[in-house]
């Protein structure tokens, strides 16, 4: 069976299970998976039960799938997602958007947990993604091209849509949050970057650091689905602060934020 044989196969699976094909696709990063809670009239499907999908196996990620609505919008939310450094190819990690864009996700919103690399964030602030440096050393769509999903060569001029950014900055106003903008650099991991990987990164203008999301997001383009990325710097990047990094910073971090997450990913879906 070939790779879009099995994301339809997998999409075939989850549409005769969902009430509704969802319009809004949501991938929730380490910590933030309290935002499927807020799901509406929810069905929830465990990563192992469906068809061909990668596990989700890192702390933070619950690895659901969350089919409902928020806002009165027919959305599907991943409670977690797998990631390179557990040792899955590119075309693994991006399979479950794969899916979303044959189930008829249109529009999709992408967070993650991600490291402060610009001085001026505080930690707990969210950064609406502007744009992204894929320094994974991969590109999802390396291999035989299929048309079924998109073009061989595709545009990434504005990979986040400057559309869904403009929701985002409006949601953030009127809840009272304050949003920053910036570049999200992806690295593979899993050991976190050294004091110098984060100068450079820093001089090449990356504003945070996380191992994710960019996949994804080159995945969804390729298929025309509209693209949002938020960051939440749960910590700042090595070197920054005179403390070693730890996973569980992470974590405390995106539980203190949740409210203000949520909020605003509430907010965003609610204007689409």
């Amino acid at each position: 069976m070939s790779y879009y044989d099995e994301a339809v196969e997998t999409a075939t699976w989850l549409r005769a299970r969902v009430r509704e094909t969802p319009q809004v696709g949501v991938v929730l990063g380490s910590g933030l998976g309290a935002f499927a809670d807020r799901v509406e009239d929810a069905l929830q499907f465990n990563y192992p039960d469906i068809p061909h999908w990668p596990p989700a196996a890192v702390v933070g990620h619950a690895g659901t799938l969350v089919a409902g609505r928020v806002r009165d919008r027919p959305v599907v939310v991943l409670a977690g997602r797998a990631h390179v450094y557990e040792g899955h190819d590119l075309r693994t990690v991006t399979f479950p958007v794969r899916v979303l864009g044959v189930l008829g996700v249109r529009t999709l919103i992408l967070t993650n947990a991600a490291g402060g690399v610009n001085t001026s964030f505080a930690q707990g602030a969210l950064m609406v993604v502007d744009d992204h440096l894929n320094l994974m050393g991969s590109n999802p769509l390396i291999g035989p091209n299929d048309d079924r999903f998109g073009p061989r060569f595709p545009d990434m001029t504005e990979v986040y849509s400057r559309r869904l950014r403009g929701l985002a900055d409006a949601s953030a106003a009127e809840a009272g949050l304050t949003v920053a903008h910036g570049v999200y650099a992806a690295l593979h991991g899993p050991s976190y970057e050294t004091p110098a990987e984060i100068r450079y990164l820093r001089s090449i203008g990356a504003d945070a650091v996380g191992m994710s999301t960019v996949p994804e997001a080159i995945a969804a383009r390729h298929m025309g689905i509209e693209v949002l990325g938020i960051s939440c710097i749960t910590n700042m990047a090595a070197g920054v602060l005179p403390k070693p990094l730890d996973h569980n910073e992470v974590m405390a971090t995106a539980r203190r934020v949740a409210g203000e997450f949520i909020m605003l990913l509430e907010g965003v879906i609610g204007r689409l």
